[in-house]
């Protein structure tokens, strides 16, 4: 069985993607990386094996660049003074628990996201991680750990 068209595949799997990518990196840059993530599986689709997973294939490259984004985050000068009021989300939108998986560190985040979010299995977050199925539980059970610490004040 050939390969759906791109068209039919990005229509199946634009949802999912676009839930992870605002899971992971937030709302205001999950529309560049949605774009990024299907531009770059575009280039590619034409390549894939017929036995291809393509959920887990395009979730992968979606991860890629999620990262992608950390890192040009991280290298972003960071405005002083009244310019930078604008730049911080209102509260009322980022708030509670989202506010908190967006603090995670950006591998615990992205298997967060993927397991409990997307109710991905293992095997399918690994693959999009680009790790093992061991890594992959132990980022999303360091990520759970971290976010219930938090929310119950550092109490255990």
């Amino acid at each position: 069985m050939p390969l759906p068209p791109f068209a039919t595949f990005l229509e199946e799997h634009r949802d999912t993607v676009y839930r992870f990518l605002i899971g992971t990196v937030g709302a205001q840059a999950a529309d560049d990386c949605f774009q990024e993530t299907f531009l770059a599986a575009l280039r590619a689709y034409g390549r894939l094996r017929l036995d291809s997973n393509l959920r887990g294939w395009v979730l992968a490259i979606a991860t890629r660049k999620a990262m992608d984004h950390f890192r040009r985050e991280r290298r972003r000068p960071v405005a002083l003074g009244r310019e930078a009021e604008g730049s911080v989300p209102p509260p009322e939108i980022e708030t509670g628990l989202r506010r908190r998986v967006h603090a995670l560190p950006p591998l615990q985040r992205a298997a967060v996201v993927q397991r409990y979010v997307l109710d991905l299995p293992y095997a399918e977050v690994a693959r999009a991680l680009g790790c093992s199925e061991a890594a992959a539980r132990a980022s999303a059970c360091a990520g759970r750990r971290r976010l219930r610490s938090q929310l119950s004040g550092g109490r255990r």
